[in-house]
């Protein structure tokens, strides 16, 4: 099997088993040990390559016990220590780890409870274990990005110092992805302000903290989506939005510009609506431009929305005047005009990919 079906079907097995795993030893024998021989290749009924219950001396702690030592020409390389599945990793159950990493010679320790592997090393101090794994793997959610380092741990592929070279940007870059991870899922006051900086020219008072809470929570579920299907492959280098192809919302309703133009005539009155439709399509459209090239002109029909504050160069239009209905109006790339129906301000989210395209027309 190759690298990654073997990792994928250790997987299944903890996601099929993990509910019926309730002490430590049945979390070594089901999960653990599986993975020391299966993933990395070693041989666990062998004492000259894996050493379960290794003991070392190590200051006033006499007999303790590591879980399992991983040897190679004799020497330590890497030790494991396994919690019971059920129970989270945190930097108090590596207690063991941390003295026995100081008094052997390994390089590598690893904290389990068979479904999350932390790998940690001495980045910080020489022999003396990090407070913070450089690599973070989950049976259950898998960064193929991890995958090529994962195998340097292999018996087969044992590559240390590479290994040990690429912790550092490994660490860094971990902890990035899962600050962010937890920004996406549950934003944070200071996220949601930095944020609303980049798109918003006024005071960011409380009311405004509020009125965008929920509009970054759902932008940035909106950018997941965008993303889901490019798997994010240049989200390092050059522009990472793919423009799908733009498809109708059946619950919306598309009319060209010509049709009768709204219900009612009004004098020029910007609302407190048009204006937050307004920072809606320019949080879109920041993607692409500078948040300062993203004008608005109010008129008598129509809430414009420019790149440069320039006629010939439309964004959107908001027709928000009329007595019941709101439509959004979008360009081709002619410069015409299609409208479309929205039942809330939410909505005009539908339509990033239309803006965006827009946004990039024009730069």
């Amino acid at each position: 099997m190759e690298f990654e079906e073997v990792l994928a079907a250790l997987a299944l097995k903890v996601r099929n088993q993990r509910d019926a795993i309730s002490t430590e030893e049945a979390t070594k024998n089901a999960f653990v040990m599986p993975f020391i021989s299966s993933v990395l290749g070693y041989d666990v009924f062998n004492p000259l390559e894996v050493v379960p219950e290794f003991t070392a001396d190590v200051g006033i702690k006499k007999g303790e016990k590591i879980d399992y030592a991983v040897m190679r020409d004799g020497e330590v390389q890497m030790l494991i220590e396994a919690k019971k599945s059920t129970e989270s990793l945190t930097i108090e159950n590596a207690s063991q780890l941390y003295r026995y990493f100081a008094v052997t010679n390994a390089r590598v320790a690893i904290l389990t409870n068979g479904q999350v592997y932390q790998f940690y090393t001495d980045l910080d101090a020489p022999n003396r274990m990090d407070d913070k794994p450089f690599l973070v793997l989950d049976l259950l959610d898998v960064d193929e990005t991890l995958i090529p380092e994962l195998r340097k741990l292999t018996k087969d592929a044992f590559d240390l110092d590479s290994v040990i070279s690429a912790a550092g940007e490994l660490k860094y870059i971990g902890q990035i992805k899962r600050v962010l991870a937890a920004q996406f899922r549950e934003p944070e006051d200071e996220w949601t302000r930095f944020l609303i900086s980049r798109v918003y020219d006024g005071s960011i008072t409380q009311r405004v903290r509020e009125q965008f809470a929920p509009l970054v929570e759902k932008a940035t579920k909106q950018f997941l989506n965008d993303q889901a299907s490019d798997r994010l492959k240049t989200a390092l280098g050059g522009s990472s939005y793919t423009t799908a192809q733009p498809t109708e919302p059946e619950t919306l309703v598309s009319q060209p510009s010509s049709h009768a133009d709204l219900d009612r005539d009004t004098e020029i009155e910007t609302t407190e609506e048009e204006l937050e439709g307004y920072q809606i399509v320019k949080a879109i459209a920041c993607s692409e431009v500078k948040p300062h090239r993203v004008a608005q002109r109010d008129s008598k029909s129509y809430f414009a929305i420019l790149l440069d504050d320039n006629n010939r160069k439309p964004l959107a239009r908001l027709h928000f005047n009329g007595k019941s209905k709101k439509y959004i109006g979008l360009f081709d790339a002619e410069k015409n005009e299609t409208r479309y129906e929205l039942e809330s301000l939410e909505e005009i989210y539908r339509f990033a990919d239309e803006i965006r395209t827009a946004a990039r027309r024009y730069a």
